[in-house]
């Protein structure tokens, strides 16, 4: 009777520490994982992630992903600007910052048939002025990733924000990812101008990272031209930039056709193992997206498809 009653007393106690063990586990990984960027969720679909551009070392804003569970628009958007508020609970890695002042709130959000205004707290101000464009960029591109966005309105306190802040030139409304990201000039006329967003990569914390560079060129090439030309040279103007496409990689043919974009290159576009880096595949489909307005690329090597891109899986 004595030892049925003390083995009945050790289930209960181990059955106890079991589920007291279970929710302190679930609680600690629930509050952990809600910010944290986790990069091995860049393209997993179906859990809830999204894009959203962090400041890395260099100056350059990089394309990374957070946990978003939300349901709702607004919900949603406040949780990507909430993650753009540099605070001491943003779960970054030590080598991506958030790029909105300290102490800024969000007093309203409004989401209205694709179109989104935002009300800041007067704090947004305090900006430092060589972070200004960053900061407004890593706005418009964070919310442009989400579906159905057509254009940003920016308020503070109410009223409009009609000025960059330090600057004072003033803000195109409504703001879209017409005014560009991670800004490079190469120009040497003020006619014949092409703007061109193109997707690199940057090591950081032995994890590739995808950084858009939109580049203002003179030329009258096709964008995919001059994306393929710059991925594949072997010169990148900033040195911790990457490109994974074969220098011998070249385009056979190509051609929009409704939401669809046809590329077929040589058979350069396989790595020395035969196959295709998803790194290559996604800084050609992210540089894509970004200049055409389609919903899917579909790439072939020399007529044989081999890899179709969706926006939807990778956004």
């Amino acid at each position: 009777m004595i030892k049925e009653k003390a083995l009945r007393k050790i289930l209960i106690t181990s059955i106890t520490l079991f589920v007291l063990l279970t929710i302190y586990v679930i609680k600690d990984f629930s509050t952990k994982e809600s910010l944290e960027t986790n990069l091995e969720l860049e393209y997993v679909t179906g859990i809830g992630t999204n894009s959203i551009y962090l400041l890395n070392k260099d100056g350059y804003l990089v394309k990374s992903k957070i946990l978003l569970t939300e349901k709702d628009k607004k919900d949603q958007i406040k949780t990507l600007l909430n993650n753009l508020i540099i605070n001491n609970s943003n779960k970054f890695p030590d080598s991506l910052k958030a790029t909105i002042p300290p102490n800024t709130k969000i007093l309203d959000i409004n989401y209205d048939e694709g179109y989104i205004t935002i009300n800041f707290s007067k704090h947004i101000l305090k900006v430092e002025e060589d972070k200004e464009d960053s900061m407004l960029e890593s706005i418009v591109y964070t919310l442009f990733d989400l579906e159905n966005v057509k254009g940003i309105y920016l308020q503070v306190e109410g009223e409009k924000l009609i000025n960059y802040p330090n600057k004072k030139t003033k803000i195109s409304y409504p703001l879209t990812k017409s005014i560009g990201i991670n800004k490079e000039y190469n120009l040497s006329k003020r006619d014949n101008i092409n703007k061109v967003v193109i997707y690199y990569l940057e090591e950081i914390d032995n994890n590739n990272y995808y950084v858009p560079v939109t580049k203002y060129v003179n030329s009258d090439s096709d964008k995919i031209k001059i994306i393929i030309d710059s991925l594949t040279t072997s010169y990148i103007y900033e040195p911790n930039l990457m490109s994974f496409l074969n220098n011998n990689a070249k385009l056979n043919s190509y051609e929009q056709n409704g939401n669809v974009f046809f590329l077929d290159f040589n058979s350069n576009l396989y790595d020395k193992n035969n196959k295709i880096l998803e790194e290559v595949i996604y800084s050609i489909s992210f540089s894509i997206f970004d200049n055409y307005n389609v919903k899917s690329v579909i790439f072939s090597v020399n007529g044989d498809e081999v890899k179709t891109v969706s926006l939807t899986d990778i956004n």
